[in-house]
């Protein structure tokens, strides 16, 4: 029997309603002023860290191998079945901008807007709902 970590998977699962609309608001009235920049930055921030917070759940609670990295984790889950394969690289590419984001944040463009604003307000919820499905069949 697995131990999978539902409530934390569940919390981090139920931000993504309001990320997603901060996503859409910004990628739908987009200036490119230094507080949208920044608001930009920490949506994809905390997209990336819902996503392989998520991912790091169900490859503990699921004894999946173990994960070297951030574009590990989608790569498991992803061939795990926890969401559609054709996410997978969407998925990778949004997790390589954690460094950017977080390391390298003093040239991050903050005046452009990112492909993935609009993007990920429609893939988060497909996300979400997928990861939904996967533990209710993992689980029954």
């Amino acid at each position: 029997m697995y131990y999978v970590n539902q409530e934390q998977i569940a919390v981090r699962l139920d931000a993504i309603p309001a990320l997603t609309d901060a996503l859409r608001e910004l990628a739908n009235g987009w200036n490119g002023s230094l507080m949208q920049g920044l608001a930009q930055e920490r949506a994809l921030h905390l997209a990336i860290e819902i996503v392989t917070d998520v991912g790091s759940y169900l490859i503990d609670g699921f004894l999946m191998r173990d994960a070297s990295s951030y574009e590990d984790i989608i790569e498991i889950t992803g061939a795990e079945g926890a969401y559609p394969a054709d996410m997978t690289k969407t998925l990778t590419e949004l997790v390589k901008l954690r460094r950017p984001l977080v390391q390298e944040y003093y040239s991050w463009p903050r005046s452009e807007l990112h492909p993935y604003t609009a993007r990920l307000a429609e893939l988060l919820p497909t996300f979400a709902s997928a990861v939904d499905m996967y533990l209710k069949k993992e689980l029954q």
